[in-house]
């Protein structure tokens, strides 16, 4: 059945789905890194009729934590653009894929070689992994923590789970387009918000890490909803049953999507729960 909504594209028949899938910047999140009452809730009844929540986010777990507590989240969480597979409940690492720092070494130049110097940071690997960030980088998210080093060498002095790139002029779908161009198998390169365009193992998506989670707690795709909005998300779209974007979302992620919500600001993942999830 169509939706009449200036936003719903698709109204899905399916009464309730039993994974629930969501990205968190730019999607549950709102600009200040907080989650509404309203969306709150209604990820509440959700559960309460059988479904499972899974974040399923580019942060890597140390960055993640205290959002997951802040959610009363005890169970699995997709971190790190699907590299991560971080149980909350114990504060324990199930799964991990490293970037090999030689590769990610290699890749860089030859970024740099295709559209001139690149400012990196780099996400190492673990619970309490550090985002350590060269002179010249500047991070997305002021409310995420890093640490600075003097030179691009101390970057890779620990095992690390991704490169976050920026460059000077050079917009993030330009960039993120110029490093595809050149770094093949390399690395897998994603664009996960406004000035983040990563570098992570090449093959790993969210939709990898999605379905590692889902398979230890027994969801099969077709059962599963997920929420994004850029294109770090497309992987998980296409995995899951039923794929939702935010108003705000990337043009790409929404040409993929069966069904385009509300921004996160208005509580787009409310609005379509409380639709499959009615009260009473």
């Amino acid at each position: 059945m169509e939706g009449t909504g200036p936003y719903s594209r698709i109204m899905v028949a399916s009464p309730a789905y039993a994974l629930i899938a969501t990205d968190l910047d730019g999607t549950l999140l709102r600009g200040d890194d907080t989650v509404s009452e309203r969306s709150l809730a209604a990820l509440a009844r959700a559960e309460r009729a059988g479904a499972r929540h899974l974040v399923v986010t580019g942060r890597p777990a140390p960055r993640v934590r205290p959002l997951l507590a802040a959610l009363g989240t005890t169970g699995l969480a997709v971190c790190g653009q699907g590299a991560q597979v971080y149980d909350a409940g114990s504060g324990r690492m199930l799964w991990s894929v490293r970037l090999d720092r030689e590769l990610a070494e290699t890749a860089l130049g030859k970024i740099e070689a295709e559209v001139g110097p690149v400012f990196a940071a780099v996400d190492q690997d673990g619970t309490d992994g550090l985002t350590l960030i060269e002179p010249g980088y500047r991070m997305p998210h002021p409310t995420l923590p890093a640490v600075g080093v003097a030179r691009r060498d101390d970057l890779w002095g620990a095992p690390i789970s991704k490169v976050l790139l920026r460059h000077a002029t050079l917009s993030d779908d330009e960039l993120a387009t110029a490093a595809r161009s050149v770094v093949g198998s390399l690395a897998t390169v994603t664009m996960s918000g406004p000035g983040t365009v990563e570098l992570q193992p090449c093959g790993v998506t969210k939709a990898t890490g999605l379905a590692l989670a889902a398979e230890r707690l027994g969801v099969p795709a077709e059962d599963a909803l997920a929420f994004g909005d850029m294109p770090n998300d497309i992987p998980m779209f296409r995995w899951a049953a039923h794929g939702v974007a935010m108003a705000n979302a990337h043009p790409e992620l929404k040409a993929v999507a069966d069904e385009v919500t509300t921004s996160n600001e208005d509580d787009g993942i409310a609005v379509v729960l409380e639709r499959l999830f009615p009260a009473g």
